[in-house]
């Protein structure tokens, strides 16, 4: 048996799991993540950053570079149900207004290089089989190896060892339906299969008893998603057949659509279900191990790396030992909701997603149609399913406090810069619109002290930002006190 030591273990190398151990060994903390995985599979499964992730990876700088990767796309909105009229995020004020398109394991791949470059180390082949926890920290075996970590973060999927291992609770409901999601090549297509990729609405087909989305992701590669009306009984766990995809293809795309070839293929299923308690004495859950729900909306990778982020610079400061009382504990608080506005709203769409929708539900899905083409509801439904929406219920009088700050424009000292290019670091930011920090202020060196000049209005004249980019504190005073 293998022994190591290290200060976090992360179980599962996924989006959710490396962006955490970037995060984490951003900040000097030195982190092993164990994958069960010999190598990755170059399954497209989740291909969409949503606006409010784009924001949070510009912040560490790793946007532009993993943007180069991106897969092309019309500049067009996101859904909600597949309605379709598509999703306005311009009036968040964001620069990222649309989903960018990036197969995951071109996420998870650039994520590791990113961690690895940072010291973080990723063991493959160690998938987690026992977990014992102590007053001091978390022995985790994986096959031959043990390793002994201060704190371990479950980012091991929706089927979890870990929060298994822990009989940790993961209440919520089953299924309703089991569906194939196949990364395929075709020799020849129909009229019927998309050329580009456009709005979701364009590119879902019911014919027959089938429902299916196909979506062109480069040369004669297709992400093909598919089901049955019908729903014939079938394991979540059956392998995926060539005959059962070449017949919904031909039923839906018609015959003279042809497969050349199964690149990869699982099925998944609208099971919705999110785990009692995010930390576990020193087990924390993030991503899908956390949280599972329908496929709607593009939500499932940018929810990880959303709790990724807000985990990883807590978890840093609780090991190095500078964090207040309570800041661990926070996680839970802040991302526990927001998972569960997620669960509510996938399971509203998943009522008017229906593939097969009775009277009733058709005259909810016109309606609703309708709604969409008002500002104020495309407003707030963009803002829900994006992210751009979120803010987290800190303590503070000030309307900034727990808001997401738009990514403006600044003139500092060394020269134009923007909000974002603070938080390169991943320290604090307190940030000084108008001099109203007192200069010979003494800050932790964990705290950047930027005085600068906002090209508008960021609504106060001093704002101290977590390394999230999350306000806690901020004022409208000329002249203001801060305790960091």
């Amino acid at each position: 048996m293998r022994e190591i030591e290290t200060e976090v273990a992360v179980a599962g190398a996924g989006p959710t799991g490396l962006m955490c151990a970037y995060e984490l060994a951003l900040a000097g903390v030195e982190t092993v993540v164990l994958e069960k995985l010999t190598e990755r599979i170059e399954q497209t499964k989740g291909g969409t950053l949503q606006p409010r992730t784009a924001e949070l990876l510009e912040l560490r700088g790793l946007l532009e570079p993993l943007q180069r990767k991106a897969l092309p796309r019309e500049p067009v909105g996101g859904h909600f149900a597949m309605l379709p009229v598509p999703l306005d995020c311009t009036p968040w004020r964001t620069r990222f207004p649309h989903p960018i398109s990036i197969p995951q394991w071109t996420v998870e791949e650039f994520l590791e290089e990113r961690a690895i470059a940072r010291g973080a180390r990723v063991l493959r082949g160690a998938g987690v089989t026992a977990v014992e926890q102590d007053g001091d920290g978390v022995t985790v075996t994986a096959g031959d190896l043990r390793v002994r970590a201060r704190y371990l973060v479950a980012a091991d999927g929706g089927h979890s060892a870990v929060r298994k291992l822990l009989g940790a609770g993961f209440p919520g409901r089953p299924g309703t339906y089991v569906a194939v999601l196949a990364d395929v090549l075709l020799s020849r297509t129909s009229d019927l299969v998309p050329e580009r990729m456009a709005h979701i609405s364009e590119l879902t087909r019911w014919e027959g008893d089938y429902w299916a989305m196909m979506v062109p992701v480069g040369g004669e590669k297709y992400r093909f998603t598919f089901g049955r009306a019908d729903q014939p009984e079938v394991e979540k766990s059956a392998p995926v057949t060539e005959e059962e995809i070449t017949a919904a293809l031909h039923a839906v795309y018609g015959e003279e659509t042809e497969l050349r070839a199964v690149v990869n293929a699982g099925r998944f299923s609208d099971a919705t279900r999110q785990v009692e308690r995010y930390r576990h004495g020193r087990v924390l859950f993030a991503g899908d191990a956390a949280h599972i729900h329908p496929p709607l909306g593009g939500q499932g990778l940018n929810l990880g790396v959303q709790d990724a982020f807000n985990l990883g610079w807590k978890l840093a400061a609780t090991v190095q030992g500078h964090a207040p009382d309570g800041l661990l504990d926070s996680y839970h608080d802040e991302r526990h909701p927001v998972a569960a506005s997620v669960l509510h709203h996938t399971a509203a769409q998943r009522v008017l997603a229906d593939p097969r929708p009775d009277e009733d539900v058709r005259a909810l899905r016109e309606i609703f149609t309708d709604l969409l083409r008002l500002p104020e509801v495309n407003r707030h439904l963009a803002g829900l399913m994006s992210g751009l929406a979120l803010r987290y219920d800190l303590p503070g009088a000030h309307p900034l406090v727990g808001a997401r700050v738009p990514d403006a424009e600044l003139v500092t000292g060394s020269g134009p810069a923007r909000l974002s290019e603070l938080f390169r670091s991943g320290r604090s930011v307190l940030l000084d619109l108008g001099g109203a920090i007192p200069s010979g202020l003494e800050l932790p060196a964990r705290v950047d002290h930027v005085r600068a000049e906002p090209t508008g209005d960021l609504g106060a004249t001093a704002i101290l930002f977590r390394p999230d980019g999350c306000p806690v504190w901020a004022t409208d005073a000329v002249a203001a006190t801060v305790n960091v």
